[in-house]
């Protein structure tokens, strides 16, 4: 027991810089307050005293403001930083070197009984204000989004951003959301498709949707052109105008 204790305030030292001391991370941390209430909560919820198990729970809550149900598995070396708002719900189950911040919610999307909650296998990074709802499991070393909803599998070494959540990175490298057609669409008119993926917004899925529905009308007018030909051998396709950097100067796509 006080060889987890040390391993939980060892854990703020290493992932928050501005931890100074032992005795600050003991007296000023509500994660790591919220944690050595669960280890007890946890261990009363397995010996049947479910009733105190709660209560102290609920205790924890209000000094807190984090709610883990004592039903919930956690490993070693947990760490909530900031902690407001953080709610890990009875069926969860937290791997060891596990890292979530303020206003995360480990969440079920059913009333029946049984495996409710996610799994976070071991290294998982749970960024702020994120939801994490249903009882799949966020592979080794993923890292969720701030304010990302995940409701899906979610593989090792992932990195899932967005509303819904989708994995715009595995084992290191990109997965792009655009074709190769839409991404030089998209570079003509000075928009980056890689700001979807490393910064999600209403405005870039937009523009997005705009892009796949010109490239859906490029397609269709070139199969319309084909068919006139066979028809008409006088028939002659005029080639589009090319998008360059000009005719984007007076609406400024291009300022730097």
């Amino acid at each position: 027991m006080f060889r987890q204790f040390k391993e939980d305030i060892k854990s703020v030292f290493d992932r928050d810089p501005a931890a100074r001391s032992w005795f600050e991370v003991v007296l000023n941390y509500p994660g790591l307050h919220a944690i050595l209430f669960h280890r007890l909560t946890h261990r009363l919820w397995g010996w049947n005293l479910k009733t105190l198990a709660r209560w102290l729970s609920q205790f924890a809550r209000w000094l807190t403001g984090i709610e883990i149900h004592p039903g919930a598995t956690i490993g070693r070396r947990f760490f909530i930083d900031h902690g407001m708002g953080v709610v890990i719900g009875e069926t969860a189950v937290i791997g060891d070197d596990v890292t979530v911040y303020q206003g995360v919610t480990l969440g079920g999307t059913s009333w029946e009984e049984g495996k409710r909650h996610p799994t976070l296998e071991d290294g998982v990074i749970v960024g702020a204000g994120a939801k994490v709802l249903g009882p799949f499991t966020v592979g080794k070393n993923s890292r969720i989004g701030s304010n990302a909803v995940v409701t899906k599998e979610v593989p090792p070494a992932a990195t899932v951003v967005g509303v819904p959540g989708r994995i715009v990175k595995q084992n290191g490298e990109k997965v792009l959301p655009f074709s190769e057609q839409q991404k030089d669409i998209a570079k003509k008119m000075g928009f980056d498709a890689y700001g979807v993926a490393d910064m999600p917004d209403v405005t870039a899925q937009a523009i997005k949707a705009l892009l796949e529905h010109q490239h859906a009308q490029d397609e269709r007018m070139e199969r319309m052109c084909k068919a006139l030909q066979m028809l008409d051998k006088d028939f002659k396709e005029q080639d589009l105008h090319e998008l360059n950097d000009d005719d984007f100067a007076s609406i400024g796509c291009n300022d730097k």
